[in-house]
C-alpha cells in the first residue's frame, strides 16, 4: 500500500487485520494527482491533497508542509509482502532501501500496526555505524479496506522535528440526505514534544455523530453538522508501559488539580464541518476543573476525516491536539488516527 504527496494507489483490501498480521494488498500502480491546499470559505481549510474531490472518487489528504517539520513525510509505503513500512524525506531514518520494521516492544494497538526505523545505518565507505534519529509510524486500514491512515513522528529533536500524516478514501461515498449517523471505534497515536525530545504512544476511543438534516444549505455549505469525542485516553512509553498516571500526576501538581483520567476532547459544532464529498473538518477542545473549581483549558486541536461507503458506513481520519499544561515541555502534541464504523442494525430471533 503506497501513500505519497501526489496521491494514493487505487486498490482494494480484502480485510483489515489486527495484531501482527499484515495489512492490505501488495503495492500496485499509483494514480498521481496534483497536491493543492483547498480553502472553503473563511473557516474551513482542508489538508493538502486531491485537487478536485468528488463523492465518487478516491480522496487523499496529507499534513500541510511548514517550517516546523510538519508534513515532510512523503512516499509513505506499506509493503505487505514482508510487513514493512517505508517513508521518504525524513533525515536519519535509515537508507532509501531500509524500511521501518514492525515494532518489537509494541507491534500494534488493536487493529493499528506500529513500525520503527532502524537505530543505526552504516557509512557506505567504511561501514562505520551512524546513529539514526528515533522514528515511529502507525498504520491503520478499515475492515473493508476502503479507508486508511498513517502517522510518522520522531522524538529526537528539541522541537517537534520532521514527520507527517496521511489519510485516504480508496472508494466512493453515498451520503444520506436526512437523518443522523453515529460512528464508533478506537484510535491510536503518537505524542511528541516541543521543548524537549521524547516520543510516546496513545490509545483512545472515538465517537463521531453527524446530523444530515441541519444546518440548512442557505446557512451552511452543506446540510450537515458534526459532533464527536476522543475519550478513554491512555499514554504509553516506547516499551509499551502505561504511563497515564505519571502524566496525570505532573498535571495535577502543576495545575492544583485532582484528575484521574486524561480529559475528553470534544468537537466544536460549527457550520462548514461537512461537505458533499464526505469530508469533515473542524476544531476540538478539552478542559478540566482544578481543585479551586476553576475551568482549565487542557487542549486545543483539529480533526480531519473522510466518510466512505454506499451507506456512509465508515469514517477515517486524524485528530491533532496540543497541550501546554504538562510542565515537562513547552507544548505536547498528540496525533491520533482512526477508522471507525456506523454499525448496521442487529436483529434477534423471537
Amino acid at each position: 500500500m503506497k501513500f505519497n504527496a501526489a496521491g494514493l494507489l487505487l486498490c482494494t483490501f480484502l480485510v483489515g487485520c489486527g495484531g501482527t498480521a499484515p495489512f492490505g494488498e501488495p503495492e500496485v500502480e499509483v494514480v498521481e494527482e496534483e497536491v493543492v491546499e483547498e480553502t472553503i470559505g473563511s473557516d474551513r481549510i482542508l489538508p493538502p491533497g486531491t485537487a478536485s474531490p468528488q463523492p465518487g472518487t478516491t480522496i487523499f489528504r496529507k499534513e500541510a508542509l511548514d517550517d516546523q517539520g510538519n508534513g515532510f513525510a512523503t512516499n509513505v509505503v506499506y509493503n505487505a509482502a514482508d510487513d514493512t513500512f517505508s517513508v521518504d524525506n525524513l533525515p536519519f531514518d535509515g537508507g532509501a532501501d531500509t524500511p521501518y520494521i514492525r515494532g518489537t516492544a509494541v507491534s500494534s494497538f488493536g487493529d493499528y500496526a506500529v513500525y520503527e526505523a532502524v537505530q543505526q545505518f552504516p557509512d557506505g565507505l567504511n561501514d562505520a555505524l551512524i546513529n539514526q534519529t528515533l522514528h515511529r509510524a502507525i498504520y491503520g486500514v478499515s475492515r473493508s479496506g476502503n479507508t486508511e491512515f498513517a502517522i510518522v513522528r520522531t522524538g529526537d529533536y528539541v522541537g517537534y522535528g520532521f514527520g507527517g500524516f496521511v489519510y485516504e478514501r480508496n472508494g466512493t461515498v453515498t451520503l444520506p440526505t436526512s437523518g443522523q449517523a453515529l460512528y464508533n471505534g478506537q484510535a491510536a497515536g503518537l505524542r511528541d514534544h516541543d521543548g524537549r525530545g521524547g516520543l510516546e504512544y496513545t490509545s483512545s476511543d472515538v465517537q463521531i455523530a453527524i446530523d444530515f438534516d441541519d444546518f440548512n444549505a442557505d446557512t451552511g455549505r452543506y446540510e450537515g453538522a458534526v459532533d464527536g469525542f476522543l475519550f478513554n485516553r491512555r499514554i504509553y512509553d516506547l516499551s509499551g508501559n502505561e504511563i497515564t498516571d505519571n502524566v496525570l500526576a505532573r498535571i495535577n501538581e502543576s495545575e492544583s488539580a485532582s484528575l484521574t483520567a486524561i480529559p475528553t476532547a470534544v468537537f466544536t459544532i460549527s457550520t462548514n464541518a461537512l461537505d458533499t464529498n464526505g469530508e469533515i473538518v473542524g476544531s476540538l477542545t478539552s478542559r478540566f476543573g482544578n481543585d479551586a473549581g476553576e475551568a482549565v483549558e487542557y487542549e486545543t486541536g483539529s480533526y480531519y476525516g473522510i466518510i466512505s461507503g454506499d451507506n456512509a458506513d465508515e469514517l477515517v481520519g486524524i485528530i491533532v491536539t496540543e497541550t501546554s499544561t504538562d510542565p515537562t515541555a513547552d507544548t505536547i502534541r498528540e496525533t491520533s488516527g482512526f477508522a471507525i464504523y456506523r454499525e448496521p442494525r442487529t436483529t434477534t430471533s423471537p
